[in-house]
C-alpha cells in the first residue's frame, strides 16, 4: 500500500535562532539582514515555488475532484500499475474512467 506523509516544506538549521535586529548578519552580497528582508525573501520564494500541482484545467483555478472509496485489493492493483508505469494513483484512476467514458460513448 502507498502510503504519503506530509513532508515539512522547510527544515530549520540547528543551532540557536537568529535576531536580525540585535545581530548583524550579511548575506554573500554584503546587505545586512533584517527582519524585512527575511519577509521578502519568504515571500520571493512562495512567489516562485507556487502551490500544489497544476490545474488539469490549464487554467489558474482548482480542478475539480471526485473522490471514492476502493476495496484495498484493488488500491493495491492500482497502485501496483501506478508504479509500473511511473504515474500516480490519480492519474491511472483518471486514465481508466476516460477509457470507461469512451467505451459508453461509443455503444
Amino acid at each position: 500500500m502507498m502510503v504519503t506523509t506530509n513532508k515539512p516544506k522547510y527544515q530549520l538549521a540547528p543551532g540557536p535562532d537568529l535576531d536580525p535586529e540585535r545581530e548583524d548578519v550579511r548575506d554573500r552580497r554584503g546587505r545586512r539582514i533584517t527582519q524585512e528582508y527575511v519577509e521578502e525573501a519568504v515571500a520571493d520564494v512562495h512567489a516562485r515555488v507556487g502551490r500544489g500541482r497544476p490545474s488539469l484545467s490549464g487554467r489558474s483555478s482548482a480542478s475539480p475532484q471526485v473522490t471514492f472509496r476502493l476495496p484495498p485489493a484493488l488500491r493495491e492493483k492500482a497502485e501496483a500499475q501506478a508504479r509500473a508505469e511511473g504515474l500516480r494513483v490519480s492519474a491511472v484512476a483518471r486514465k481508466a474512467l476516460e477509457e470507461y467514458l469512451a467505451q459508453r460513448d461509443a455503444s
